[in-house]
């Protein structure tokens, strides 16, 4: 792996880790999936993110961030890359890796201000259609997947920013228009499209 960089397995619901840890390095997802959440001062969690395979997190560490600003919990068991920050560091001094790596964050900021503007602009139905379609990985390349197994609609209503009960209605809507489907887990299907995509 070089020196600095460790690969690491995560079983579920395991902590990598906690909001007010030291950031002291940058990590990779090599299997699995991610969730990072945040608590606020009055103690209210919500989930800002679920990260795939091929993605960074943790990365504000390089910027000087000394304490996590946030929670990274493994929402399947997965496999982490965990790099030193000074080997990051090393690491982007190689043309191929930071090419790869610029292109990640650009790609990473593109998707916030998207997450903005839906927040901003669309209703809930929209945005958790695109909510799912970007769990299934939608635009990504590569063939679609399932969606992570048992994924709550409290997570999901988190990452929306509605109640449980307008996700739940929303999904069972998407089931019976043929949008999703349940089957040991919740497969997403394209047609899903239609409902960002329709004004």
């Amino acid at each position: 792996m070089g020196e600095g960089r460790t690969a690491v397995a995560f079983q579920k619901n395991r902590r990598i880790f906690a909001q007010g840890d030291t950031a002291d390095a940058v990590f990779y997802v090599q299997a699995g999936k991610i969730k990072l959440t945040v608590v606020s001062r009055t103690g209210k969690e919500a989930t800002i993110g679920i990260l795939g395979e091929e993605d960074f997190f943790g990365e504000a560490s390089l910027a000087g961030q000394a304490r996590r600003m946030g929670s990274a919990t493994a929402v399947t068991d997965c496999v982490v890359l965990r790099i030193d920050k000074k080997a990051m560091v090393r690491a982007l001094g190689e043309h191929e890796f930071s090419d790869l790596f610029v292109a990640y964050l650009l790609e990473r900021n593109i998707r916030y201000e998207e997450d903005l503007v839906d927040q901003l602009f669309n209703s809930s139905e929209k945005r958790l259609a695109r909510v799912l379609l970007l769990l299934a990985r939608f635009g990504k390349e590569g063939k679609p997947e399932t969606v992570v197994p048992r994924i709550s609609q409290e997570m999901l209503a988190e990452m929306v920013g509605t109640t449980r009960s307008r996700v739940n209605f929303f999904m069972n809507r998407f089931r019976k228009l043929g949008f999703i489907h349940y089957n040991g887990g919740l497969q997403v299907h394209s047609s899903l499209l239609n409902i960002v995509l329709h004004d």
